[in-house]
């Protein structure tokens, strides 16, 4: 019997309710329960006056009190049910419940378990046993059969999961319950997206003997999931998917969010008009995108909707090296300098601390940095580039600079991404036919193919590389001549790009130019961020443990008992035992997200069944049945009735009793005595660390300092030597030298001398490669070196002939430094007129040329004195014996003859000397007195 929205289930009581007048007679007749006075005769006294009577009949209130209270009794025992629900029939022997708990099943999972659970409380009238299987759960679940209690506590329990679903793994495992079970009815619970494998995955379930089937799936899944995301140069692009029968327009907002949680910028997707993929583009500054941690959609709280961002989707870690020093004074000219202004606004830069090339490369390598960039720099030593090699073909990106120590260097073609020739090509010098040429159209299979060609950059110098069959292939920019620009190979995983121009403005015009800026930030971007992803046992096992993981409703939460580590190699699935979110570490993770970039979302079609299919929709169970709350009621009625007849029986007629007013007011002052604690604030001496003094006794006086062989004889003249330039310097210019130092380049600190003068005897141990290598940063970071090989009349240096023993080991040496192109003093060089006027440079012997490094970009004209160029020389090379000709003994007088005897020649070597010390002192002061007489013009002197 039902009255909407309000159904009974017992109606025949109702007709109860007839008796209500008769209640009504029956109590309008009974009286009130009369009242009773013990015998106090001055009470009786007091009342005399006072006329009270007892009704003959019950008040109307307290009438129309019992006949509520006797209405409600019999609606509550008709079990009214307000807004009741139509029953779903189950006719079959059993029932069978699949249901989808899936990723996209989290936003209405309530809806869906309140469906199942009428189904149960349906069943369990007709005492059934049911079957619960859920689509997203490992295969070992449990899924009965249970009695219908146990069954809605396992739903109970049941919860969305991050996953897709695996219908095929269910279904047979449902279909081999169904055999013990014929004539079931089944529930399919969908989700409305389409799996792998469906056709076979329905058929397998429909094989089983059923009574029905009852299909339940939402009409439309307004889900909108992140299938991909970028980072790219001008913006951060967000692709958005939905279910691709939805046809109506529709916008979300997507927003980004930092490793805090933040919100730092969002951008509309617009889906148009049977669209099921939108992008968004959020333009904000660089800095502020490599901040994103994630991407999520406002609103939609499955796990779709949250998409997780690791180092490769944020800003590259570049790490930059340089044999050149960095002059403050002139920055410029420094190789980084235009690189650093470049990438500073889109990378994270790292320099090593340690100019030697061993312990530099080591040191970049330990921040695992996206891509090197190294300016010009030539030999690395062995156990620097296996390092090196190994980073670059696990995923590290090499970017090279081409210049002096380049060209001369021995081309090592493993860092190299084309063979080069020896040397370097000029354009458009005097000695040269060919003009500098310009940039032409980028190569349309290299990175830079949607950039516009700089057509005012030029280049004057540049590297050649050897022509080859794949030269094409890997060349990204060309001149108009056709010759290569950049060039760039595939190392391992990693790749190698070159720059066949020095990153300053003296080969080309392009570290000038915008396009600089553009191509350094298309190679980073390219890059893959290395990071410390996990612990160094991890990354050799290859095996990610879980670190954070997205929940079905699409918030971070920590990893549950069943999460794995995850498998780097190949693209891992997601599923149960490696649900999506972070894996790794607080040192670095890596994102596992739910979609791929190019995934879709299909609507599940509704399969056909071999027997009666009918459809239903999700939906709560709003019926509330009334019973509970009307005998509620009746109670209270009753207690009401109750307290009625007390009072009207005089039960609770009775004088007040005189309240006891007192004020009882405790206050509670509690004083804690405290003292403080005030520390002792005498400041530490700081106490004197080991190499202190000698470093202070270095730095006191400019100290000239020789190469200690460990030959007593070689040592000795070396010192007399030192000994003997610094007291000529002392008598002839303002410069007062202190004690000769000898050094073991092994062990002692380099840089507190201007220069080490080092005598070569084939007789004396080959120093190691750490000893050379911290020669080779002692030179590049502004110190010289003059060898002095001291065979002359053997096979000099410059020598065609054979050569002698000191210059082969002299030979051996250089072979592990960045050695820059040498050639002889030219008579216009600063040093010839550093202090003295000289043209040559003899020692102990005459003959030998004085080699410096080659000063090719430097200019040289009539109306100056010296030629223009910046720096000082890192290596001289001569074989004139020259501390053989300075040296003195104790009583002042030269220790060896000169060859030949000549009286002037040792003034001549000592002249060499003081030219030399006021070059390194003073570098090109003299090239910058050419500017005096216009600055005296302009000043009116």
């Amino acid at each position: 019997m039902n009255f909407l929205p309000l159904s009974f289930g017992a109606p025949m009581v109702l007709w109860g309710l007839l008796a209500l007048p008769v209640i009504w007679w029956l109590l309008r007749l009974t009286p009130p329960r009369p009242q009773q006075e013990t015998f106090p005769p001055l009470a009786i006294l007091a009342r005399i006056v006072k006329k009270e009577e007892t009704p003959h009949q019950s008040p109307w209130w307290l009438t129309l009190l019992r006949l509520a209270l006797a209405a409600l009794v019999i609606l509550a025992l008709a079990a009214p049910v307000f807004n009741p629900r139509e029953k779903i029939a189950v006719g079959g022997e059993a029932l069978a419940i699949v249901m989808d708990n899936g990723w996209s099943s989290a936003p209405d999972w309530e809806r869906r378990v309140a469906t199942a659970t009428r189904l149960i409380n349906d069943a369990k009238e007709s005492s059934v046993p049911v079957i619960v299987a859920l689509t997203a759960e490992k295969p070992a679940q449990d899924i009965g059969p249970f009695d219908a209690d146990t069954a809605i506590e396992r739903l109970n329990a049941a919860e969305p999961r991050p996953v897709p679903t695996d219908r095929p793994a269910t279904y047979a495992r449902v279909a081999d319950a169904l055999a013990d079970m014929p004539g079931a009815t089944l529930a399919v619970l969908a989700d409305g997206l389409a799996g792998p494998d469906d056709e076979a995955a329905f058929e397998t379930l429909f094989s089983a003997e059923l009574s029905d089937v009852l299909w339940v799936a939402p009409d439309r899944l307004p889900v909108v999931a992140l299938s991909d995301s970028a980072n790219e140069p001008e913006r951060f692009v967000v692709t958005a998917v939905r279910r691709e029968d939805e046809m109506g327009p529709r916008q979300v907002i997507a927003h980004a969010s930092d490793e805090r949680g933040r919100r730092i910028a969002e951008t509309t997707i617009t889906f148009g008009p049977g669209e099921a993929r939108a992008r968004g583009e959020m333009r904000v500054p660089f800095e502020l995108r490599n901040d994103f941690a994630s991407i999520g959609i406002t609103g939609e709280d499955h796990a779709g909707a949250l998409r997780m961002l690791d180092e490769n989707a944020r800003r590259r870690r570049v790490g930059l090296l340089s044999q050149h020093e960095a002059d403050q004074a002139q920055p410029l000219l420094s190789p980084l300098y235009y690189i650093q202004r470049a990438l500073g606004p889109y990378a994270d830069l790292i320099r090593p601390s340690d100019p030697e090339l061993t312990e530099a490369i080591p040191q970049l390598l330990e921040q695992k940095p996206a891509a090197i960039v190294m300016a010009d720099v030539g030999t690395l030593p062995d156990s620097a580039r296996e390092a090196l090699v190994e980073w670059m073909r696990a995923g590290g990106t090499l970017i090279r600079f081409a210049g002096p120590r380049l060209a001369a260097a021995d081309h090592d073609e493993e860092l190299l991404p084309v063979r080069l020739r020896e040397g370097e090509r000029s354009l458009g010098g005097a000695l040269s036919w060919s003009e500098p040429q310009s940039v032409d159209d980028f190569p349309a299979g290299g990175p830079f193919s949607d950039l516009t060609p700089p057509r005012d950059v030029t280049v004057s110098r540049q590297v050649l590389a050897e022509p080859s069959a794949d030269i094409v292939e890997r060349t990204w920019a060309n001149l108009a001549d056709g010759t290569p620009l950049v060039t760039g190979a595939a190392r391992g995983d990693g790749r190698v790009i070159l720059f066949h121009v020095t990153p300053e403005a003296t080969w080309s015009s392009l570290p000038i130019s915008g396009s600089f800026v553009e191509m350094l930030r298309r190679i980073v971007q390219l890059s893959r961020n290395q990071g410390s992803l996990a612990a160094d046992q991890e990354e050799q096992s290859g095996r990610l443990p879980p670190y954070r993981m997205i929940s079905a409703t699409g918030t971070l939460v920590p990893p549950g008992p069943e999460a794995e580590p995850l498998q780097l190699a190949g693209d891992a699935p997601v599923t149960l035992a490696n649900p999506p979110g972070l894996y790794g570490s607080e040192e670095g993770v890596v994102a596992h997200n739910l979609l791929a970039p190019d995934a879709q979302l299909t609507a599940l079609s509704r399969p056909t069944a071999p027997v009666t299919m009918s459809e239903a929709r999700y939906a709560f169970d709003q019926s509330q049945p009334l019973k509970g709350p009307l005998m509620a009621a009746a109670l209270a009625l009753l207690a009401l009735d109750t307290l009625a007849v007390l009072w009207l029986g005089g039960l609770l007629q009775r004088r007040p009793t005189r309240r006891a007013a007192s004020t009882a007011s405790v206050l509670l002052a509690t004083a804690l005595a405290f003292s403080l604690l005030v520390p002792d604030n005498a400041l530490a001496q700081d106490n004197p660390q080991p190499g202190d003094m000698e470093a202070i006794e270095a730095i006191a006086a400019t100290r000239i300092a020789y190469v200690r062989t460990g030959i007593s004889s070689v040592d000795a003249i070396s010192r007399a030597g030192v000994q003997g330039l610094s007291r000529f310097l002392a008598e002839k210019t303002a410069l007062e030298p202190g004690a000769p130092a000898a050094l073991d380049i092994a062990t002692d600190e380099l840089s507190f001398y201007p220069l080490i003068y080092w005598p070569i005897d084939p007789n004396a141990e080959m120093p190691s490669e750490e000893a050379i290598a911290r020669i080779d940063a002692y030179m590049q970071q502004g110190g010289t070196v003059l060898f002095d090989t001291r065979d002359q009349y053997s096979s000099g240096f410059g020598s065609s002939g054979s050569v002698s023993p000191e210059t082969q080991r002299l030979r051996d040496i250089l072979s592990g430094l960045n050695v820059p192109p040498l050639e002889p003093v030219p008579d216009d060089h600063v040093l010839t007129k550093a202090f003295y006027i000289l043209s040559e440079f003899p020692g102990r012997y005459r003959g030998s040329d004085l080699w410096v490094e080659a000063s090719a970009e430097a200019e040289s004209r009539a109306d100056r004195p010296v030629r223009t160029g910046d720096g000082v020389s890192p290596i001289m090379i001569t074989a004139n014996d020259l501390a053989g000709a300075w040296a003195v003994g104790s009583n002042g007088e030269p220790l060896l003859p000169t060859v030949p005897s000549d009286p002037m020649q040792r003034t001549y070597a000592l002249r060499a000397g003081v030219n030399i010390m006021m070059y390194m002192l003073t570098g090109n002061y003299k090239s910058d007195q050419v500017h005096v007489p216009v600055l005296l013009e302009r000043l009116g002197q």
